[in-house]
């Protein structure tokens, strides 16, 4: 007995050695500037709070925290940059639900797999869009019922700017074609905010917007809202009606935003960052800067994340599946 005693000594000893250099990296971490991979291009909501999360959590953690941008192959060209990045706790990535949940059913191949590759750090917001039009817009529309009684009586005459194929906005818009009945036709740009800045230009007829870079359009009556794609109505938004008061039942659309860094990243660095993201996302600085952009800050443990993910994951592949979107 006295010998099986020692034996689990020496090894609870030896396990307890092997941990030591991980406890000690996360103590000392970050010790040189972190970067944070946003896969849109500059402007958009991806974009804007990579960039408050950049500045805030650097500031917590007493480091420098840089954005670079990969916009492309709808996220799939920063996500792959992340992805090869060493798994040191250095690289971080702000994913999106309209990449993580429908990249996998749009493309045949992917360089990456979520679930392989990517360690979550925490959930950090969720928002509604805003279905957008141009008051000066040449065709007559100025409320959802003009919409679709043009859309009705011309079909295809109507073009509406999302980013790539599966975007968010994309299938919302797909997801609205098929509600109303009616014919639109699909302009994709690199991402959402220059569809929007693009129906601004009266480039395309309808947006459905994230938030953010519709607000201050709408703000100075460049754009006109005519409807939130969330169950209730947006808090920045509050006399714009919801999908559902205009008649179309359980209509929702929203996109989340994550903060993930490699897989083998050591367990405490993750862990720090994800306590320093609680008081990020808790401070008033941050709520008020959410609040501008239309946006619900969230905060959750690792391990939700990929909760969240797998249970939304199905639903995502049936509507891809349910509009005939075929796989590039």
């Amino acid at each position: 007995m006295q010998f099986k005693h020692v034996v689990i000594t020496l090894k609870s000893v030896f396990i307890g050695l092997l941990f030591v250099p991980l406890i000690a990296a996360a103590q000392n971490y970050p010790t040189r500037p972190i970067k944070i991979i946003a896969p849109f291009p500059p402007g958009g909501t991806s974009d804007l709070l990579s960039r408050i999360i950049a500045q805030r959590l650097g500031d917590s953690l007493g480091q420098t925290i840089i954005v670079e941008n990969k916009p492309g192959a709808n996220g799939t060209i920063g996500f792959e940059a992340a992805a090869k990045s060493p798994a040191d706790g250095y690289t971080l990535l702000l994913a999106t639900s309209s990449i993580v949940l429908n990249n996998p059913f749009l493309y045949k191949k992917l360089p990456y797999d979520w679930f392989k590759d990517f360690a979550p750090i925490s959930m950090l917001g969720i928002a509604g869009q805003v279905l957008v039009i141009n008051p000066n817009s040449p065709i007559p529309i100025k409320n959802m019922k003009d919409l679709i009684s043009f859309a009705k009586a011309n079909p295809g005459q109507i073009n509406y700017g999302a980013g790539a194929k599966g975007n968010t906005a994309h299938l919302t818009a797909e997801k609205f074609k098929a509600a109303a009945g009616i014919d639109l036709v699909h302009i994709p740009y690199k991402g959402n905010g220059q569809a929007t800045a693009a129906l601004v230009g009266n480039e395309v007829q309808l947006v459905f917007s994230d938030m953010a870079p519709a607000i201050p359009f709408i703000t100075t009556k460049k754009l006109t809202p005519l409807a939130v794609t969330s169950l209730q109505r947006s808090i920045s938004l509050p006399d714009v009606p919801t999908m559902v008061e205009l008649g179309f039942p359980g209509f929702e659309a929203s996109v989340w935003w994550t903060l993930v860094t490699q897989k083998g990243v050591p367990e405490p660095v993750i862990q720090k960052l994800n306590a320093a993201l609680e008081k990020v996302m808790a401070s008033t600085e941050v709520q008020e800067s959410y609040l501008r952009l239309g946006v619900t800050p969230l905060y959750s443990t690792p391990g939700k994340v990929n909760e969240i993910v797998r249970k939304e994951m199905k639903t995502a592949g049936d509507q891809i599946k349910k509009l005939n979107i075929p796989k590039e």
